[in-house]
């Protein structure tokens, strides 16, 4: 993962408007760009080719500093008017990342995302949206109130909104920054039944939901991110902070969707102890699978992760009869 120390680049606090003018601007190019991990992002920028951007891609997918005569005018007067790109002499730096996802360009944080309250979006966005539209194609009953809790970018949210159309879908995070990013994206993917709230869980949302659904972070994080440090119990903690806030909230025949990491510890499996003890003390039905059995090994490094073999990305499916 990238160094707590790298350098912070803040989200543009800035007008949405022209925000999603840029975000236009860039799709009308054809651009695409799937996001990789920090770690993967780091050993490829480090390549001496890499060193200054050659197109498109090279600014609002790798974030490599560019000079302006390399971007069409449409784009480059559009990143200026957001306030989303710096300048140090003739060499300019893009302030955010444009990814590519269930159609759309997603507005996310530029790399490195090492500010506190910066907006995450890479590889796990995609496979935690994926597990949410596996679930919408298999669930027979509509969604009239959803929830995705610690949206960052709003992907999985936006996701719903497309294919529940009728349904009313809270975005809700902690972090300003996120929901800024969330709303332009919002609005990119033409989606009208989206509702932006700032909220710790679900405290800044009443009523029941049909379906919730979370990322929450689950690493321990030195830099104490906001998108990444899970806090509790090897990282855990955030992850069962979901599970309690969603046992309280489900409407009867309501389901969360889960998609987080958990530290294995000599085979076993203390997240899932835990969130299914929770989900079976509120008679919620579940199911339980790893997505993927072995990623983030270069965490196992950190001495805070000194008891553990493999961090497992997994997906909780609860549900109340």
């Amino acid at each position: 993962m990238d160094a707590v120390t790298a350098q912070a680049i803040p989200f543009p606090d800035t007008d949405p408007d022209s925000l999603a003018a840029l975000v236009q601007a860039v799709r009308e190019t054809g651009y695409s760009f799937t996001t990789v991990t920090p770690a993967t992002h780091a050993h490829v920028n480090a390549r001496p080719q890499n060193a200054r951007a050659r197109n498109l891609r090279d600014v609002l997918g790798w974030s490599r500093p560019f000079s302006p005569e390399i971007l069409p005018e449409a784009v480059l007067t559009a990143l200026e008017r957001a306030g989303a790109v710096s300048a140090q002499g003739d060499v300019r730096t893009p302030n955010v990342r444009l990814s590519s996802l269930d159609g759309e360009l997603f507005l996310h944080s530029a790399y490195p995302p090492s500010a506190a309250d910066a907006v995450f979006f890479g590889p796990d966005t995609l496979r935690f949206a994926a597990a949410v539209v596996a679930h919408l194609e298999q669930r027979e009953a509509p969604v009239r109130r959803a929830v995705d809790i610690g949206c960052g970018s709003g992907a999985a949210g936006i996701c719903i909104a497309k294919r529940a159309p009728d349904a009313e879908v809270a975005l809700v995070d902690i972090n300003p920054a996120a929901l800024r990013a969330a709303a332009v994206n919002a609005r990119s993917a033409g989606v009208g039944n989206v509702r932006l709230h700032r909220s710790d869980m679900l405290t800044a949302v009443e009523g029941e939901f049909d379906l919730i659904v979370s990322n929450p972070p689950f690493m321990i994080d030195r830099g104490a991110r906001a998108y990444r440090h899970g806090g509790g119990p090897l990282g855990a903690g955030l992850s069962l902070a979901v599970v309690e806030a969603a046992r309280a909230r489900l409407a009867p025949g309501g389901s969360l969707v889960l998609f987080t990491g958990s530290a294995i510890v000599e085979g076993r499996d203390p997240f899932r102890e835990a969130a299914t003890a929770l989900c079976a003390e509120a008679g919620l039905s579940w199911t339980y699978r790893e997505f993927d059995p072995d990623e983030y090994g270069e965490e196992l490094a950190d001495p805070a992760y000194g008891d553990v073999e493999r961090i497992a990305l997994v997906v909780l499916t609860a549900t109340r009869s």
